[in-house]
């Protein structure tokens, strides 16, 4: 079965939690136990006697305050689908706590109050679901039981926010009306909504395609291992491990060794022990090729004629992590993926503000959960793709170098 990751978005008290809880109840993916401390617990109880959001708001104060703090990861599956949730805070504050749970999400569920209609976070989760190139956007207009399952609310709310899809080329989009609290259209169809002709929630999720075309991605391969066993029956092994991060390898395949762009072919490919003909995307895989080269942790295997970029001086947008500011000239370690170099600003070009997308000149330094364009330069060529064409590769993290702390999340252009 292949895996969904998704993220909830919304405004405060919209009821992400909410519904995440009722997709794990209605679904049956809580364990006896779970449900047995989940009722004891509950506070704001439904029709069941529970709480739902409690099964994804676990500090302390998220649940005397009935609000979100920090982004909750949940997993259930389906007999069609596995499924990764991330539950993100809807307050201002934690703007960078929704951009690092978007990151590696493929689709955006953007609850909206049936009560209030799109407001000003609708847009600006909107706006990073924009900038992080969410390929499928979900509007769950939720609370329909307070506006009596409205058919004219939901439509009013749809007009309202497809001006906001239209204005930020947002495509594939798609509209539930849905009651998390009472589990209208979430994982069965609701009689108080026979106007609404689609699918549940749920179905469309299990339904949604994720994978584009395997053969036509460009295939990257990046070292994690060199597997150099140097005993007497494997005297003469040595093998590339690591996973196949887009795209197909076949045996026999001419590819290149990038930074170092030397090229050579495949001469064996070995997936859980046993030799293969080819391995494809996701796939966890040793490659051997069949010149002697000086391979490394982090450098690249690509095909010779999809080559990424390789460059030592490039521009990115930052979402800033920390609490420290964030000044040109200052020097950071740069993690992209297995790769890790040493890097500096060397120019922050402008802001971008989180609720328009337009560009703001910089007066000061960069405080924490602002969005920047950077140009970074690295202490040697860094192998990368553009986040808009490969998330994977077009994405990575800088790092304090005293502290070791992760501040700042970076997409590359």
């Amino acid at each position: 079965m292949d895996i969904l990751r998704f993220i909830t978005a919304g405004s405060v008290d919209d009821g992400k939690s909410t519904l995440i809880g009722r997709l794990l109840y209605d679904s049956k993916n809580i364990l006896i136990d779970q449900l047995e401390a989940l009722e004891k617990q509950s506070k704001n109880k439904n029709e069941n006697g529970v709480d739902l959001a409690i099964l994804t708001d676990g500090l302390r104060a998220e649940r005397e305050q009935g609000i979100t703090i920090d982004v909750a990861y949940r997993y259930f599956s389906t007999p069609k689908r596995k499924f990764i949730i991330a539950d993100a805070p809807g307050h201002i504050q934690y703007t960078r706590n929704m951009i690092t749970g978007a990151s590696n999400s493929q689709l955006i569920i953007i609850l909206i109050d049936a009560r209030q209609g799109v407001i000003e976070q609708t847009r600006r989760h909107s706006i990073i679901a924009a900038l992080l190139k969410m390929k499928n956007v979900v509007v769950a207009i939720n609370k329909m039981d307070l506006v009596d399952y409205s058919e004219e609310v939901f439509n009013n709310i749809k007009a309202q926010y497809e001006l906001v899809a239209k204005k930020l080329k947002l495509e594939n989009v798609s509209y539930f009306p849905i009651s998390a609290f009472n589990g209208d259209n979430i994982v069965s169809k609701s009689e108080k909504t026979d106007w609404y002709q689609g699918s549940t929630l749920l179905d469309f999720l299990e339904n949604v395609e994720i994978n584009e075309d395997q053969e036509k991605e460009n295939p990257r391969f990046q070292v994690q291992y060199v597997i150099r066993p140097q005993t007497d029956e494997l005297h003469d092994y040595r093998g590339y491990a690591g996973e196949v991060i887009s795209g197909i390898y076949r045996k026999g395949d001419e590819i290149t060794v990038l930074p170092q762009n030397i090229q050579t072919k495949i001469s064996k490919i070995e997936t859980g022990g046993h030799e293969v003909d080819f391995v494809f995307t996701n796939q966890p895989a040793v490659i051997h090729v069949e010149d002697d080269i000086d391979i490394s942790r982090g450098d690249f295997l690509v095909k010779t004629n999809q080559q990424p970029k390789v460059e030592n001086e490039f521009e990115a947008v930052v979402c800033w992590l920390d609490k420290k500011e964030l000044n040109e000239g200052n020097k950071y370690f740069i993690q992209h993926k297995s790769k890790t170099l040493k890097a500096i600003i060397k120019e922050i070009e402008y802001k971008i503000d989180v609720n328009t997308l337009e560009q703001t000149p910089i007066t000061e330094s960069i405080k924490l959960n602002e969005v920047v364009k950077v140009r970074l330069k690295t202490a040697s060529p860094l192998v990368f793709d553009s986040f808009e064409d490969s998330k994977s590769t077009g994405n990575a993290i800088l790092i304090d170098e005293t502290s070791n702390s992760t501040v700042g999340a970076v997409m590359i252009l």
